[in-house]
């Protein structure tokens, strides 16, 4: 993990997020910020760089957006538990009134 701090912001045409994965949960669902401000998601796939990982983390925020899926990228950490994610057409405003995670 990088020192950088993780933060829901504008970018080019919509939101960047970073995201935590902690996976093996007994359900999908979002389990609050850490202090640097990423997303915390228990997925119960696993393992979090597994496609079917990534599949559920981007299903399971798209529901939640009520965006499309193919809205949703990961542009960086696919591997990872650590990831970066751009979320198109929409502000970080929006994430954050959709997500309302405190």
């Amino acid at each position: 993990m990088t020192d950088r701090p993780f933060r829901i912001t504008d970018a080019r045409g919509g939101a960047a997020i970073g995201v935590r994965v902690v996976t093996r949960a007994v359900a999908t669902e979002i389990a609050g910020k850490t202090e640097d401000g990423t997303l915390k998601v228990r997925l119960q796939a696993a393992p979090a760089g597994d496609p079917a990982a990534n599949q559920e983390l981007v299903s399971f925020l798209a529901r939640l957006l009520e965006i499309e899926p193919n809205r949703i990228e990961i542009v960086a950490g696919a591997e990872k538990r650590d990831k970066l994610l751009s979320i198109e057409g929409l502000t970080s405003a929006d994430v954050e009134a959709r997500l309302s995670v405190e």
